[in-house]
């Protein structure tokens, strides 16, 4: 099908028109996370045509995913696909016409800079802030800006962010909300309808900026909530010069220096802990599915490797580990973070 075809309805559209498509066709993005919200917005960024697209995602498809993230499907469960692969494979049936390159990692101090480097744009498509206030410390440093996007439950926020120009994420939120101090998908939930209104009102503001629409984006903190029917719009145009914010007023970047940030996360709603090596040290995922063999079920792919515990040598737990060639592992069956070093430590090593 030719493109002019493909994107006729979009050019017809007055936002847009040839020449904003044809920023978009060379526009090049970020997205930070392929879960929820990250799906939703690739799909509508490679349909409308984004020249580049860099997919990061440290996770793998499960069946609690399908209930809200577009991109997958039962296969991609079956098949053991990292989420930025799986992401991958259906946008490039999509849209042949877009680069993408899919990165499975955890980003973190050590690579956060190297994965934006050459984009245009960085989109949020995380589900913790200590990520977030990492690429508000990067959007900083480089001046590429970035779209925060967030959702729990029926409500959700969204807010551009324009380095050195407009309020940033700590301008907002000052600090990483302590443990209990706010809702997560574990105690409030996420319906999928609320997802999509978060992720289109991020990928409306993507294109405003990839257009050459930019100065149409009001400096302003959007929040939604799609049960009760409501959007509203909370001016942010002074809180950076009223902030005296560290990051952007001050400038420092305590999470890109590594001086904050954790390598050890539990991840929300999912009754499992993520650990990250300090120092990444590639593994051999063949050599090391022959040595776990005696030790329970192992299941291995071009992109992990998989092992299950017996029960009965997991003290009654059902424990399963989930190992990246970088050395960084996902332990499934607790939330203990004691408990998952642990097992990291005796079955991959210290």
């Amino acid at each position: 099908m030719p493109s002019d075809d493909r994107y006729s309805r979009q050019v017809l559209f007055h936002g847009i028109g040839e020449e904003g498509q044809r920023r978009i066709r060379s526009g090049r993005v970020l997205l930070c996370g392929c879960g929820a919200l990250g799906s939703a917005i690739a799909d509508s960024l490679v349909r409308a045509g984004v020249g580049f697209l860099r997919l990061v995602d440290r996770d793998f498809v499960e069946l609690s995913n399908l209930q809200r993230q577009v991109l997958f499907d039962e296969h991609d469960i079956a098949d053991q696909l990292p989420k930025a692969i799986a992401a991958a494979r259906k946008l490039a049936k999509i849209n042949h016409e877009v680069t993408l390159d899919p990165v499975v990692a955890d980003i973190d101090h050590n690579n956060m800079q190297a994965l934006a480097a050459n984009v245009d744009l960085i989109v949020d498509g995380m589900d913790n802030f200590e990520t977030r206030f990492l690429i508000n410390d990067a959007s900083l440093e480089t001046r590429i800006p970035w779209i925060y996007g967030g959702c729990i439950g029926s409500h959700g926020q969204v807010m551009p962010i324009f380095p050195g120009e407009t309020a940033c994420l700590r301008c907002l939120i000052g600090d990483v909300p302590g443990p209990g101090m706010t809702e997560t998908c574990d105690t409030a939930g996420v319906i999928g309808p609320a997802v999509n209104v978060v992720a289109a009102l991020q990928v409306v503001a993507a294109l405003k900026i990839l257009a050459g629409r930019r100065d149409e984006i009001e400096p302003a903190l959007s929040i939604i909530d799609v049960w009760d029917g409501t959007m509203r719009k909370m001016s942010v145009a002074n809180l950076r010069e009223k902030s005296n914010c560290p990051a952007c007023v001050q400038g420092k970047r305590e999470w890109l220096s590594g001086e904050k940030g954790s390598q050890t996360t539990i991840l929300c709603g999912r009754n499992a802990v993520q650990i990250s090596p300090a120092e990444k040290r590639p593994l051999v995922l063949a050599e090391l599915t022959a040595r776990l063999r005696a030790a329970g079920e192992v299941s291995q792919n071009a992109f992990l490797l998989r092992l299950t515990l017996p029960v009965r040598e997991s003290q009654g737990e059902e424990f399963q580990l989930t190992i990246f060639p970088d050395g960084r592992a996902i332990i499934k069956g607790t939330d203990d973070i004691t408990v998952a070093r642990s097992l990291y430590a005796r079955y991959v090593g210290t």
